[in-house]
């Protein structure tokens, strides 16, 4: 009886360059999707829910043990703060979409000298992203806020950035600073309170509104007039009822 040839076994294929960069571009492209997703479901939860613990007020729960915060609804500070932190830190805010683009130019026309971030992408940075001036950073902040400006409303980003913001070494949100410098409900501050509080904003481990120095308290001043100037000419209408 003849016995049957044995067809011979073709030789395994070995995967080289081209499978090998295929597959880590898969995973590249998952990884990505995987996190535009959570980013996308986070900021649709932060459109609605209190934001009670930022990466960095963790970060500095972590380093001085507890923190002073205390989420405040919008409808419970008192309004000059609003306009106050609006007219300190971005008097175009109702009038751009994340990105004060005149404040970006004339920023660059006096060679980075001066601050060009709004409060859109402050919040963005500070609800989401962590402290520092990387590239990385800076790049996840210009993709994020457009949709932060997509999804909430104006109101909602004054909202979240009066409670996230630093206003002391582990005192965050305008309600935690007006007891902790005034004594006082967030409602009741005045409008030399609220135009003080904003001046610390930008330097708040190193300024105090209870004692700036004769610089800041002309810039108090300017503060508190820019807030009544925009209430007047309506640059404050995206965000008060």
């Amino acid at each position: 009886m003849a016995t049957k040839k044995k067809k011979p076994s073709k030789p395994r294929s070995k995967a080289g360059p081209k499978t090998w960069w295929q597959s880590l571009r898969r995973w590249v492209v998952r990884a990505a999707l995987a996190v535009v997703a959570v980013f996308t479901v986070w900021v649709l939860v932060y459109s609605v829910v209190p934001v009670y613990a930022t990466p960095y007020m963790l970060a500095e729960r972590w380093r001085h043990g507890e923190l002073d915060n205390r989420w405040t609804p919008i409808d419970d500070i008192a309004p000059v703060m609003a306009r106050s932190a609006v007219a300190a830190e971005d008097a175009n805010f109702c009038r751009h979409w994340g990105f004060d683009m005149s404040a970006i130019r004339d920023a660059i026309a006096e060679g980075g000298q001066r601050g060009a971030s709004t409060i859109s992408q402050q919040v963005t940075k500070n609800a989401f992203l962590w402290q520092g001036r990387s590239w990385p950073r800076k790049a996840m902040e210009a993709a994020l806020t457009p949709a932060v400006e997509l999804v909430w409303s104006k109101q909602r980003i004054i909202e979240v950035y009066l409670n996230i913001a630093e206003f002391d070494t582990g005192v965050f949100g305008v309600a935690a600073a007006a007891e902790h410098y005034y004594g006082v409900s967030a409602s009741d501050l005045t409008a030399s309170q609220a135009a003080r509080l904003a001046v610390v904003l930008p330097n708040p481990k190193q300024r105090s509104p209870k004692s700036l120095s004769p610089t800041l308290m002309r810039r108090a001043a300017q503060v508190e007039d820019g807030a009544e100037t925009i209430r007047r000419d309506g640059r404050a209408a995206c965000f008060e009822d």
